[in-house]
Formats: structure tokens, sequence, C-alpha cells
């Protein structure tokens, strides 16, 4: 027999082959050393966490001359000390057409020309997210998971970091306890309702799609690649409709965390996002994430009366001392999360944190300043050199970090965004 026998097969037949005998006609040795290959190198996973508005430059950043493995962490990072041998602080990237001081995450994982395409008042490209999500995401039940706060002042345009590969926005979650059940509920319609559903879903596209193609001869430029990025739109649904058919009788994992309160904000909405994003890696439901954290909720929820953008804006003073306390929460947060990721043991006996790609900052530094992206990096999963303070040449294009990342997660690609190459010094 030639049948061919992979892990969605046999995760869909798991009920039947328990009480099989290992069949080698059937692929079971190949499986079975596939599976242990798998044990001894788990997945490789990234998370993206973008805060906004930026730091308190005086106090975030670590004196520049202070480089290496001997530096001294500054007070906004010094909350993640337990850590600072697991992490890597870079300083002297940006992102070189980012003209938008309020936007402090539209462009950060893309590092896209905004006036990119003439005539657009603003124009994206893919997020590095999603370029790992195209890489990593078809063994999981979600390709990549996007989530948002529940107010997102500072953040600028964009459903979440993400950005797909034309470009255009990708919907996020703004709801912890809906995060939960996207990941973990199963879903209650009946399996034949939703296969139906699935296929009325695929008869829209189809008439759609030969709609469009009738109309395809004699077209302008302009109009053919109006038309062409209309196909890839409907190229992406039909990806997901296929993703959502390969899994439709597959048992969503069981919660490794209770279900969410309802209506928690600020600090309390961020651990728990901390947690669900452990979660959804924990269990391989997704191996690329994102999330927009919030900043009036969380100033709130640390008895702070002013809001975001005035924080952003500080000066000596009341306004500069909360956007100093912001700093430290967040840095409280991360340290938290990690020790989470470092906790969480894999099949092999390693840790998540050994397998997880992690990256924290902005776009935006501070006030109006678009130079000097915070960036702080951790986690195993890129193979990136940690435990240093990096500090690069002014302007160094932050797409060079981001490319790194793709490579030591061993994914190749000549470049993202405005990458004019890796950063060597990053690399372990």
């Amino acid at each position: 027999m030639n049948t061919q026998f992979n892990r969605r097969h046999f995760l869909r037949g798991t009920g039947a082959l328990i009480a099989l005998p290992a069949l080698e006609s059937i692929g079971f040795r190949q499986f079975a050393s596939a599976a242990a290959t798998s044990a001894a190198a788990p997945s490789k996973r990234a998370v993206f966490l973008g805060i906004g508005f930026g730091v308190t430059k005086e106090t975030w950043f670590p004196d520049r001359e202070q480089t290496g493995a001997d530096y001294e962490l500054s007070e906004g990072l010094s909350p993640l000390a337990r850590h600072q041998s697991d992490l890597t602080v870079v300083q002297g990237c940006a992102n070189q057409y980012t003209n938008e001081a309020h936007w402090g995450s539209t462009f950060w994982l893309t590092g896209a020309n905004r006036y990119s395409v003439p005539g657009q008042n603003m124009a994206n490209s893919i997020s590095v997210d999603q370029v790992i999500a195209q890489h990593l995401g078809q063994d999981t039940r979600f390709s990549s998971i996007q989530l948002n706060a529940s107010e997102l002042q500072g953040h600028g345009p964009g459903l979440s970091l993400g950005w797909d590969q034309r470009g255009k926005p990708v919907a996020g979650f703004n709801d912890p306890v809906q995060v939960f059940h996207k990941l973990f509920s199963a879903d209650d319609l009946p399996l034949e309702e939703r296969q139906a559903a699935i296929a009325e879903n695929r008869s829209v596209l189809d008439a759609v799609l030969s709609e469009a193609k009738r109309v395809q001869r004699g077209l302008s430029k302009t109009d053919t690649d109006k038309l062409d990025e209309y196909f890839q739109g409907i190229r992406d649904i039909e990806t997901r409709l296929n993703k959502d058919e390969d899994w439709l009788d597959v048992p969503k994992a069981k919660p490794p965390i209770e279900e969410p309160e309802p209506g928690l904000k600020g600090r309390d909405e961020i651990a728990i996002m901390y947690d669900l994003i452990v979660a959804a890696l924990r269990t391989d439901s997704t191996r690329a994430l994102t999330y927009r954290l919030p900043g009036n909720t969380l100033l709130q929820s640390l008895e702070l009366k002013h809001s975001a953008h005035n924080v952003s804006h500080y000066s000596p003073g009341e306004r500069m001392e909360a956007s100093k306390m912001r700093d430290k929460a967040h840095s409280e947060l991360l340290a938290g999360l990690i020790d989470k990721l470092k906790e969480t043991k894999e099949a092999d006996g390693s840790s998540l944190f050994d397998h997880t790609a992690l990256a924290f900052g902005s776009n935006i530094s501070s006030i109006h300043y678009l130079t000097n992206c915070p960036t702080v990096l951790t986690g195993g999963g890129a193979n990136l050199k940690l435990g240093q303070h990096l500090v690069l040449p002014e302007d160094t294009p932050l797409c060079n970090v981001w490319l790194t990342m793709l490579k030591g997660m061993g994914i190749e690609t000549e470049r993202h965004g405005d990458s004019s190459g890796i950063v060597k010094q990053l690399q372990a």
C-alpha cells in the first residue's frame, strides 16, 4: 500500500488508530520517527509585544557607553534583572520611512514606506510575524494569533500588529475571554453544519472569482493591478477555508489555564493575555503571536490620572514620573511572562523559553522621537546572542533585527521591509 500518512491524518484518525497495530504499510514507522524527531526538537515560536507610544528615554535605555555583557540595567528595565543574562537590549534602530509620531505599531514589524504606492495616503507591507506564520503555521490550528488591548491609543492604524503579504491589516482579538474560547472551546455547531458552511463559502468564492475573471481582459494596468490584488485576497480566503476544513474534526486542546474573568483592564488584562500567550504556545495552537498592549487602561490600573498621550509628551515632573512607572510596570509584567516561558516544559525536557523568540518594543522611542526604537529581545527560538547591550550605528534599519530573527528561526529570506542586512552581533 502507498497510503500517504501524515500528522493531520493521524490526528483525524486517532480513535481508530489506537486500536490498530503499528502497520508499516500505512507509514507508521515513518510517523513514529517523525514524532521522535519532533520530541527531540520542539517547534520554534515567535511573540511580538508592541507598546505604542514608547518609553521614558532618560531612564529606560541603558548607558550607551556600557555595551556587551558587562552593562547595568536601566531604571526602567530593572525589574528584568533576574533575566538579564537571557535578554538583549538593542539601541540605534529605526524605520527610515516612519513619519507619524502617534503610530507606535503600524510600521513596527513591517518597516514599510508609507508613501510607496502613489496616490495612496498609506501603504504597508507584510509584518515579520506573518512571514513566520507562512513558514511555521501550516501544522497548527491557527497560522497566527493577533491580540489587542481593549483600547489602543498610540498604536496607529491597523487591526493588530499583523499585516498580510498585500500590506492589508490582519484582524485581532481584544477580549481575553474571547481569546480563551477561540483557543480552547469546542464549536457548538454539529460537524455537518460546519462542513456545509465552508462549502457554501467556497461556492460563493468560486462565483465571485468567475465573475472577476470574466472582466479581466482589456483592463488598464492600474485596474489589472487592482484585480491582481483582489485575486490575492480571494486566494487568502481560500487558504483560510482550507485550514478550517483540515481542522474541522480535530478536537481543540484542553485548556491549561482557567477561563479568564470578564472585564479585566490594564495591568490585569496584560497579565492574563500573557497567560493566554503561554497557553497557546504550550498547546501548539499557533507559533506566531502578536499583542498590542494598552496605554490608558494600564495607567489607570496604576492609579495614574494622565492619558497615555499626555504621558508620552512628558517633561520633568509629574508626567515623567508617570511615564517611568508605566515603564517599570511593563518590565515587571514582561519578567513574569519570561518566568512562565522558562517554567513550561517541552516533551524533551527543555523549556518553552528555549524555543520561543520574543521581541518587546515600539516604533516610537519617546515623545515624538522616531529614532532609536526601544527593543528588547529574549528567548532561544531565533538563535540570537542574548545577555548583551547592543548599540548599533544610528538609524540602522530595525528590519535588520527582524531579518536576523527570521534567519535564526531557519526562515531563509533575502530581506524584510527596508533591511540592509543581518545584525552579525546578534547571531549566536
